[in-house]
């Protein structure tokens, strides 16, 4: 059975995102780019792949990628951001999508069983706060890329109401850039 891997950029202080949806307190620059890169080359927008030598690479990781609303609308955003990945996005309110993308309006947590029950590699849970408490229950591992930096406020890892969920860490890395790489695999029940 496929995982539901939460793979998302976070700051000290637990936010994926400022209020406004934006992140460009995120380090982008340093060591952590090329070694997260090289692991994870299929999390790197299509557009980009080619900037960062990773045009040819092949996906190792997911074939599938999960976004919230906010996540695929985010400012400056493109409307098929991951074209080498099965793309869908979860929203009430999106309806004009590239072909490439399909949106989810309703049994979402359906679904994504469904969506793990098939073949292929993992699904990346790109983000959405409000999507990854809903999806909780779901979520098999996380990866967090946990940048020297607090917003404050904002757009909390998990934003609403979920249960506690305990989680193991079965890798950590470190970089001179200031951010780790953390992986958190589900405790089994």
């Amino acid at each position: 059975m496929r995982k539901l891997v939460y793979y998302v950029a976070v700051t000290l202080d637990g936010f994926i995102a400022a209020e406004d949806g934006t992140f460009d307190g995120f380090v982008f620059e340093g060591d952590h780019m090329a070694g997260i890169n090289a692991v994870y080359p299929d999390t790197v927008p299509t557009q980009f792949r080619e900037a960062v030598g990773l045009q040819d690479a092949p996906n190792p990781n997911f074939d599938t990628v999960l976004m919230g609303r906010n996540t695929y609308q985010v400012p400056g955003g493109l409307a098929s951001p991951y074209a080498h990945l099965r793309q869908f996005v979860v929203s009430s309110s999106v309806t004009d999508t590239p072909p490439d993308v399909e949106v989810i309006n309703s049994d979402v947590t359906g679904r994504v069983a469904a969506l793990k029950q098939e073949d292929g590699l993992d699904i990346w849970l790109c983000g959405g706060g409000k999507l990854a408490a809903d999806l909780l229950p779901q979520i098999d591992k996380l990866l967090l890329k946990i940048h020297p930096v607090v917003f404050g406020r904002g757009i909390p890892l998990f934003d609403g109401k979920a249960d506690i969920t305990k989680f193991r860490r079965t890798d950590a890395q470190l970089f001179e850039s200031g951010v780790s790489f953390l992986t958190y695999e589900r405790e089994n029940d």
